[in-house]
This record gives structure tokens, sequence and C-alpha cells, in this order.
């Protein structure tokens, strides 16, 4: 199992508020996962952006994972591929535009499962929020749809190159929909990881997913870390699609996390289930999750770190403008306080930059 480091009780102070959190004894400093690669500098799960982010210090980069018609793993953040892919400038696509129903939701555009890899390999990424990363829209139209596998050969190369390890962190993208069209995920990644030596202890890698049931069924399989995925709100869908009535609330309370531990190594929780916001957008009272998660043994990635004032806690934003940056240094500090382990983040540079910061 991933040993994560020891904790010892601490206190951060924020805007008047005392903030107990859990800071290390130990000198290990928290995983920077590059979130989609470099995700605020170039379109997301190309083979640019989790370049760049593995340049800026990252030391792991994170490929979504969903398949191809032909049962090809590739990165995208959602199998509906209209933002973030030229297709619907491609006159030979136009046809596939459909409405699918995608973890209960109606979704219309244009799926992986529809097209080959061949086929996916015509079209050309692009920035998937312009209004937020306008300056990323210079690199629309310059960059192909990567496989797991040119992800995996990817960071290897960066490896040699950087003289460091860069490791992967892949997340199974609605792997109960993909089990219900035939084109499961989960033996692909096992065999993927298999082919490139990567299924054995101390490889640097993380496998998570949103899901239960395909987390318990990779842990037969894997020597590699696994990661519970915790959303703000709603139940994995797995459990809704089975009739199973627990929340990701009911997951990190502390018989839940103990029953995760049954099957994973760690949760990768949404930093609103570290600290909560209020209405208008400001920083609460933390929780108590990272403690009760670390008392289960369990280690704790936060996500997605963003300088944009967008995604910033309204106590740290800039000004009104989505798109600037905002006091992103702040944020960090405050979350690194609580003693997460590793953290995703879009801008790797900038929480390279907190690592290096004393918390006081």
């Amino acid at each position: 199992m991933y040993r994560r480091r020891a904790l010892a009780a601490a206190v951060v102070v924020l805007a008047g508020m005392v903030i107990p959190s859990a800071a290390a004894t130990e000198t290990h400093e928290p995983l920077v996962i590059g979130h989609r690669g470099a995700s605020a500098y170039r379109p997301e799960h190309t083979l640019a952006s989790y370049e760049l982010a593995a340049r800026m210090g990252a030391g792991y980069v994170e490929p979504d994972l969903v398949s191809t018609k032909d049962g090809k793993l590739v990165a995208r953040h959602e199998n509906e591929i209209g933002g973030t892919t030229d297709v619907a400038a491609h006159p030979e696509f136009l046809g596939r535009k459909t409405t699918k129903t995608i973890d209960g939701a109606a979704v219309t555009g244009w799926f992986t499962e529809d097209f080959t890899l061949a086929e996916l390999k015509t079209l050309r990424a692009k920035e998937r929020i312009p209004e937020i990363r306008p300056r990323n829209t210079l690199y629309d139209g310059r960059f192909e749809v990567p496989t797991f596998d040119e992800v995996i050969a990817l960071t290897r190369r960066l490896s040699r190159e950087l003289h460091r390890d860069i490791g992967i962190y892949p997340e199974t993208k609605h792997p109960t929909y993909f089990k219900s069209i035939g084109l499961p995920l989960e033996r692909r990644l096992v065999d993927t990881l298999n082919r490139n030596g990567l299924n054995r202890r101390n490889a640097k890698v993380f496998v998570q997913s949103f899901e239960v049931s395909n987390l318990k069924e990779l842990n037969k399989s894997l020597r590699v870390p696994i990661v519970q995925l915790i959303n703000a709100s709603g139940a994995p869908y797995d459990f809704i699609a089975s009739g199973d009535k627990r929340t990701y609330s009911d997951m990190i309370t502390p018989a839940g996390l103990k029953e995760i531990a049954t099957y994973a190594d760690g949760i990768g929780a949404t930093k609103d289930r570290i600290i909560p916001r209020n209405a208008a957008g400001f920083l609460q009272q933390p929780t108590t999750l990272v403690a009760d998660a670390h008392q289960a043994h369990l280690v704790v990635h936060a996500w997605t770190f963003r300088n944009e004032n967008n995604f910033l806690p309204a106590d740290f934003r800039s000004s009104a403008d989505p798109a600037a940056y905002g006091k992103a240094f702040a944020e960090y500090e405050v979350f690194l306080q609580q003693g997460i382990d590793g953290l995703f983040a879009d801008n790797p540079d900038t929480a390279i930059e907190a690592l290096k910061s004393p918390i006081v």
C-alpha cells in the first residue's frame, strides 16, 4: 500500500479566522500533478500540455481515459469531443453528431466511441474554455488527440531527458457507461500498464475514478496505488445505476473512509470538501476530511488549483475579471496547511513555486 507521511497538528489564520490543520512532521513535499497537463497554458490532454507540465516541475501528468470505437484508450476529459477538438469543422463527420445519455444526463455532440483511432487522429485539439484562457487559442489546431501509449512514451522520454521520473495518474472516465456499450476501460488500462512494465510496486503511477465498482475490480489486478475521487455533491454513477443510495458525503464519513481503504490507497477530493465556501464564494472553516482520511491510512490529493479569479475563492480574487490571475499563492498556503499529500494544478509552475515558500 502507498504509505502517507506522518502528520501533526498546526494552525493557520485566514482573515482573522483560525483554521486547524495538519502539518507534516516529515519533509516529504506534496505531489504536484499536472491537471490534464499544464492546461492553463496549452489545450488540455495534449502531448504539448503534458510535456510542459513535466518541464515546469510536475511529478505526475494526468490523462483522463476514454475509448475509441476500436477499443483504443485515448486522452480526453470527456468522451464528447465537440468542445475540445475541431470535429465540428470536419464535414465528413457532421452526420455523427448525436445525443446520448451519459451517466444519466442527455449529452449532444460527437463521441470518441463513434470514431476509430485513425479517424480521431485526423482531428486537432482546441482550448475548452477560451473565454477564460484566450491565449491558449493560439494553439488551437496544432495538436492531435493522444493515445495512452503515447502519453506513457512521452513521460519516459522526458524522464530520461530531465533526469527524474515523470509519473502518470490516469483516470477512467464513465466506466459504467463504457462497460454498457461493450468497451470496458479496465482491462485495456491494466494491459497497457503491463505492456509498459508499469503495473508493479514502486512504479510512479496512480489510477483514479469517480466510480467505485471499477476501482474494486482494478484492485484485483493492479500493483500500483488506487485513488477514489470524491466530488462536491452527488454520488458515484455506479451507485446510482445499481440503486445504492450512498452519496459522496456518506463515503467521507469515518466509516465510509474505512470502507474506501479496503480497495484504495487514497482519495482525490475536490477542494470544497476540505475547506467549503459559502454562497458568496468565501472560504469557511475546514472540515476534518484530511485528518479523517489520514486516520484511515489514506492519502489525500486535492483538486483543482487554478490561478484565474474565476476559480479562486472570493477571498483571493484580484478583480471582477474572471480571466485575470488572483492571489493563487494565498490559496495554496491555506490548503497546504491542511496537510494534503498532493494537489492537481492547471498551473504546475505556480504549484511548484508555492511549495518553495515556508508555511508560517
